[in-house]
């Protein structure tokens, strides 16, 4: 029962959270304007700026921010227990990462879609600007490299949930032409499109797509081709395949995440989903290894709670497709409360959920459940103690546990339902690649973005051009992924295809870092209009200190630092990293005194050319 108290119960809050604090930031102090003039219109290139309904805009944005993060980070957190995970992303998602969305996606509106790093620049200074764009290069280098090398790792661990990924590309294209060049409707075309997927799952969980193993690593392969299609992704309009694509997409995942409530409440109901028997509230004693809970709890749950890579997405994507500026409370504040909510999913299906009976793959390919020495089912603490292999301590606990403790835990709640095991773990799979990749291509367009600007800014012509942008940006994303892992105690030399999971400890930081200094030009906004900025305040200091605070612990902790143990990739891009934030920080401090209530320097006017919408075009 305290299994469905803790889902409604967080439900209920996100949703109250909405229209009140949520409502009252949007109306009281941003003061949302439906007849402003937005980027989508001002800017319409039918390319990356398009007007665009808010429900296809709230799918694009949802699906893009909620990537991996939100599922592997709570998967995590709940080693220190369950109920610090709950809390702080509850109360982070409300008041902080929603907020931190929301705020970006605003700002960004107000400034032509223009980033975030380069809004920066004028709210703050030239230098600030090219420290917050370095510090984005830097942030999405490391996640492109980890987001294809973990696609493409559930695709070997699953390869049930191939088919219904890819089959969605060439039905998005479709889709993108209906409702563009021709004015259709979206809606009908994509709820058959998801029924298409649904029967994709269906049939890779019949016929899964293995590579042979005469073609060589299939993470390697299925990497390259995933930034192939990056690369296509990133530089086509966003009507042709983004929107539609992630419109799909958001169907497909809202389908999943209503079985998954549902398998929650019957779970509860009928006594399996045993939260309190299964995992520790607050663990008692920890495995081997585990850093710290503070600072490392939030550090680790990160996109469950709060993200730096959305305030990206807000002002990179997002921001350029609004048609009203009503909608930004919608798509920004909305979408996080989503997000947290499916990192609570995350958190119930991690403790009751593998508590219900844990699984293995069979030679044959098919799973069947674990039984204990006596010939029962594994379940309750036992099955968490063994998903969680606590003796191996926190180290052993890899990408394909992580994975598999959502993938347990989630295709036992859908059991629940009647559903049968076989297709669960391909539902709950496609789910968690389908997040992963639509968070994929997005930050391959937003790489190219920064890039861009940054060749703006230092006089590298070339890489103005957005074809040879994005090409560097996937070529250096590839590079990376690549990489060797480092040699392990006994002398075994990691494989290629490995650095990109060599370079997951640098995401947590990294990633509340940035959403730290995004807090910091929202308040530079806020304050150069002499709007209150108390509520913003308090999650901007938490948001600089505890990722420096971790990032120090990493390098220099004793035992596993980076520096001490000789890891000078990950101790070289962590100390950089925290060098700009520091500089950006004196930046702002230096600022701040002369900015109350002084505005800052207008953008030059369009041009007649750039004045001209094109309102004969239709909105998708």
């Amino acid at each position: 029962m305290l299994t469905i108290l803790i889902a409604i119960g967080s439900f209920l809050g996100f949703i109250l959270a909405y229209h009140t604090y949520g409502r009252w930031i949007a109306r009281q102090v941003f003061k949302l304007d439906p007849d402003a003039e937005v980027p989508s219109h001002q800017l319409r290139d039918d390319i990356d700026y398009i007007p665009t309904r808010k429900g296809v805009i709230f799918g694009h944005h949802f699906t893009s921010i909620a990537g991996t993060g939100p599922i592997v980070g709570p998967a995590i957190a709940v080693f220190w227990g369950w109920l610090p995970a709950l809390l702080w992303v509850v109360f982070g998602s409300i008041l902080i990462g929603a907020v931190h969305d929301f705020g970006s996606l605003v700002v960004s509106l107000r400034n032509r879609g223009q980033t975030v790093g380069e809004i920066a620049g004028r709210l703050i200074s030239t230098r600030a600007k090219i420290l917050f764009l370095l510090i984005l290069f830097f942030a999405l280098t490391v996640v492109l490299a980890i987001f294809g090398l973990v696609i493409a790792s559930i695709f070997k661990l699953y390869p049930e949930s191939v088919l219904s990924v890819w089959i969605a590309m060439p039905l998005a294209i479709g889709i993108g032409f209906w409702g563009f060049r021709y004015g259709g409707n979206l809606l009908w075309p994509s709820l058959g499109a998801v029924l298409l997927l649904y029967l994709a799952i269906y049939v890779g969980t019949q016929y899964p797509i293995i590579l042979p193993d005469s073609w060589g690593n299939a993470t390697v392969i299925w990497t390259f081709i995933l930034f192939t299609y990056c690369f296509l992704a990133s530089v086509l309009p966003v009507w042709l395949l983004l929107q539609p694509r992630d419109f799909i997409n958001s169907h497909q995942l809202f389908v999943a995440l209503t079985l998954l409530v549902a398998g929650i409440l019957v779970a509860g109901l009928n006594g399996e989903a045993d939260l309190a028997g299964t995992a520790p509230a607050i663990a008692e004693q920890i495995p081997p290894g585990t850093p710290p809970l503070w600072p490392f709890l939030f550090i680790t749950i990160a996109c469950g709670a709060v993200s730096g890579f959305h305030c990206l997405v807000s002002s990179g994507t997002s921001s350029k497709q609004i048609a009203n500026e009503r909608d930004a409370q919608y798509v920004g504040y909305g979408a996080m409360l989503l997000e947290g909510a499916l990192a609570v999913i995350v958190i119930l299906a991690c403790c009751a959920g593998v508590g219900m009976g844990r699984f293995a793959r069979q030679d044959d390919g098919h799973y069947a459940i674990v039984m204990n020495e006596a010939g029962q089912p594994l379940v309750g603490h036992a099955a968490w103690h063994s998903r969680y292999r606590y003796e191996e301590g926190w180290g052993a606990f890899g990408l394909g546990d992580k994975v598999g403790a959502f993938v347990d835990g989630g295709a036992n709640f859908l059991s629940a339902l009647g559903i049968p095991l076989q297709l669960s773990i391909g539902i709950i799979a496609v789910l968690v690649a389908c997040f992963a990749a639509t968070t994929l291509d997005t930050a391959t367009r937003l790489q190219r973005y920064v890039i861009q600007e940054l060749a703006v800014s230092f006089h590298i012509r070339p890489l103005t051009n957005k074809y040879l942008a994005t090409a560097f940006a996937v070529a250096l994303a590839v590079s990376l992924a690549m990489m060797r892992g480092p040699t392990a105690a006994d002398g075994t030399i990691a494989p290629h295809g490995t650095g990109g999971l060599y370079l997951w400890p640098l995401f947590g930081a990294t990633n509340q870092l940035l959403a730290g200094l995004a807090f910091m030009v929202v308040v530079f906004y806020l304050r150069r209009r002499n709007k209150p900025i108390w509520f913003l305040t308090i999650p901007m200091i938490l948001l600089i200190i505890l990722p420096a605070w971790a990032l120090i612990w990493q390098l220099f902790n004793s035992d596993s630092g980076w520096v001490v143990q000789g890891n000078y990739l990950l101790a070289a891009i962590g100390g950089v990293t925290m060098l700009f934030q520091v500089w950006m920080v004196i930046e702002s401090v230096l600022i701040w005194p002369s900015a109350k209530g002084v505005l800052e320097e207008a953008l030059p006017p369009l041009q007649a050319k750039e004045k001209l919408e094109l309102t004969s075009g239709r909105s998708c």
